[in-house]
């Protein structure tokens, strides 16, 4: 029996179990616990991707934008699915470009927080007052948006912890942006970053709006899916970052996996892992 084959028995008893009603509850229907959507993106349908959150028992997602679909479209699906969009993902130039108009498509559907997920290379600062001068932009973002009744949070890979002058760029980041700006750690980049997520998380305790749940494959192993693994399945300490997160004032624990073999299969196994845990208040 190939270890593929493995993988899709137990996806598959996994999806089973999210159908059942005791299941769902211990997957995460009740937690706080949503899917990045970016995770599923191979999957060709949308609506294929929302029926593959509700069938591991999550009851909530943080979108890639506006999935490109119309707001309309994007809120009768994930209504139909009793879905909620607790987060999105939006790009640094789209905020630059329009702010307003991603905020009115999220408020649309129901999102009152915005996430900046990702800097392009070009959008990276050369130097420590680079770094605060780009936290101040997103603080005055991060202000427009209250003003709005809507958050904006900051989410990490590994560049951010390369240091400036002795400080990380995170670090510069939210000094540069006041007491605004949130952030959604992604406890995988930390560890990449050769870091301790554990103390990120009592680092920036109180500013956490979320954790990335993911986790890293042990060194050598997981080339096919970047060096990442199954939630559970890799190396982090979960024991302590459970905990940790907790007292963080973490809101909501988000699965996501950069590039899975099989996407369902991660998201159930991420749900199943995470419900478990926090039901036993090791993140709660």
């Amino acid at each position: 029996m190939t270890i593929h084959l493995l993988r899709r028995i137990a996806a598959a008893a996994l999806l089973l179990c999210a159908a059942l009603p005791a299941c769902a509850q211990q997957a995460g229907a009740a937690a706080p616990i949503a899917v990045q959507m970016y995770t599923l993106r191979n999957i060709e349908s949308l609506e294929e991707r929302v029926r593959i959150v509700h069938g591991a028992g999550v009851r909530a997602v943080e979108t890639v934008g506006t999935q490109d679909v119309s707001a309309s479209e994007l809120k009768q699906l994930l209504d139909r699915y009793s879905i909620r969009p607790i987060a999105a993902h939006v790009a640094l130039s789209e905020l630059r470009r329009d702010l307003d108009g991603a905020a009115d498509f999220h408020a649309a559907i129901g999102n009152t927080v915005l996430v900046v997920p990702w800097l392009e290379e070009a959008d990276r600062p050369a130097d420590a007052e680079g770094w605060r001068a780009l936290g101040a932009e997103l603080g005055g973002y991060a202000a427009r948006l209250a003003a709005r009744g809507m958050r904006l949070a900051y989410h990490n890979h590994d560049f951010e912890l390369a240091e400036f002058d002795g400080r990380t760029a995170l670090d510069l980041i939210f000094e540069g942006a006041g007491p605004a700006l949130l952030l959604e750690l992604d406890l995988a980049w930390v560890a990449r970053a050769d870091r301790d997520p554990v103390a990120l998380l009592e680092q920036y305790q109180g500013r956490v709006f979320a954790v990335h749940a993911k986790d890293n494959a042990a060194p050598g192993e997981g080339a096919e899916e970047w060096g990442f693994a199954a939630l559970g399945q890799g190396v982090l300490d979960w024991e302590a970052i459970l905990p940790a997160a907790a007292r963080a004032g973490t809101q909501w624990y988000i699965i996501e996996h950069d590039h899975p073999l099989d996407p369902a299969a991660v998201v159930a196994t991420g749900a199943a892992y995470l419900g478990e845990r926090l039901a036993a208040g090791e993140g709660l």
